[in-house]
């Protein structure tokens, strides 16, 4: 399902220097227009996570993809840089969608299952990002620039349309045929009184209020940021580097998202195994979303949507670091920050669980558990929350853990 949003968000990036060629554009009015589309999907990460917990995932997957399947489709009409960046800024909504896939599959698969779970959603998403750069720069791109005699704006001018219209198919699939949990849709859920209502405004304070949070925002500033930074400059920095043509640039760049097909999933695997060995702390230098379950179940849409976005952050930061550095200077300073955010895994503390330098971290779980028997039993509390949630009752234990944000 993320396939397709990163399909739309990503449409135009392999074309992006056809775009500067046909509009005269600098260097740094591309950038500026990228830090845009990453810009955003910002503020409606932050949003959205509350929003799942209130309404579920369903009905916001299917307004984002469709809010932005519409400019998308309207690429070929920009005629400056400034209307390339508005247009990039509300193609830019579709990356939010993550919030709502992560939401997803951490509600339908248990703690033992989730990391990989996750992990394969998320690296599917992000393998979005390389077959886009092949399909658009590589096979779209040639075969309308053959139908127009050769004519690379009108190419570049019509490919978009494309994923414009998968979009508002996957769209409409969403919201007619899946379900927002387990137990079925939250607004039938609501109606039979098996669910409470959320207030967004307390889901949301509840979320930010846990320091986990924050430490995992910057982490993923530093992952998911770099990944949409180097969707954005590969192609043009292959072509610009290499002079290589757009179609043989675009193809190369693809590499860097289609590693995703094993590489993020196998993570997700390492971190269950982890996990179920070592506990959450160890299982964190591998997979935030895992981490975050662990941190608060009852507050996964809200710290979901932060952490989300914390990776925009990062991608709006790095934007700028190419928009005013040399390409060799921006790999420098964001290959430096991808390893200071590695040690904050350092700081973050899990209820039950070790602190990743304290000296059980690496005992089996089984050791550690009977250790702290006495002072918080053989389950920890999240475990509890976790397992509850997972069977068959989702709805009705998911009230009861969390009161305080029903009204």
């Amino acid at each position: 399902m993320l396939h397709h949003p990163s399909y739309t968000r990503f449409s135009i990036t392999p074309l992006l220097s056809e775009v500067q060629a046909t509009l005269n554009l600098s260097d740094k009015e591309i950038w500026s227009s990228s830090i845009a589309a990453v810009t955003g999907t910002i503020f409606m990460r932050f949003v959205l996570g509350p929003f799942c917990d209130k309404f579920g995932p369903r009905i916001p997957m299917g307004l984002v993809l469709i809010a932005s399947a519409i400019p998308t489709g309207l690429t070929g009409l920009v005629q400056s840089a400034s209307g390339l960046t508005v247009l990039r800024l509300f193609i830019g909504v579709g990356g939010s969608t993550f919030v709502m896939a992560q939401y997803w599959t951490s509600r339908m698969f248990t703690k033992e299952w989730v990391g990989t779970a996750n992990a394969t959603v998320g690296g599917w998403g992000n393998l979005g990002g390389g077959v886009t750069q092949l399909l658009m720069g590589s096979i779209i791109f040639p075969i309308l620039k053959n139908l127009y005699d050769g004519s690379a704006e009108k190419a570049w001018r019509t490919a978009c349309v494309f994923p414009a219209v998968i979009g508002l198919i996957t769209a409409v699939c969403v919201i007619k045929y899946t379900d927002d949990s387990p137990s079925g849709n939250y607004s039938k859920m609501k109606k039979q009184k098996t669910m409470g209502n959320v207030n967004a405004r307390k889901s949301f304070q509840k979320g930010a209020n846990n320091a986990n949070t924050w430490l995992l925002f910057v982490q993923y500033a530093c992952c998911f940021g770099v990944e949409i930074t180097m969707n954005n400059a590969s192609a043009l920095y292959f072509r610009d580097e290499f002079g290589l043509r757009t179609e043989s640039a675009a193809a190369i760049a693809s590499i860097f998202g289609w590693m995703n097909l094993f590489a993020r999933g196998l993570g997700g695997y390492a971190s269950d195994k982890c996990n179920a060995r070592y506990g959450e702390l160890c299982c964190s230098l591998r997979n935030e979303r895992q981490t975050l379950v662990a941190i608060d179940m009852s507050s996964l849409g809200r710290i979901d949507g932060i952490i989300g976005a914390g990776g925009n952050c990062g991608g709006v930061v790095f934007g700028f670091c190419f928009r005013q550095l040399s390409a060799k200077s921006a790999f420098i300073v964001m290959g430096s920050l991808i390893m200071v955010s590695s040690l904050f895994s350092v700081f973050i503390a899990i209820q039950g669980e070790s602190r990743l330098l304290s000296a059980d971290i690496f005992k089996p779980m089984t050791e550690r558990h009977q250790k702290n028997v006495d002072v918080e039993g053989s389950l920890d509390l999240q475990d509890v929350v976790v397992d509850t949630i997972a069977s068959s009752d989702t709805s009705s234990s998911e009230q009861a853990v969390d009161d305080t944000i029903f009204t």
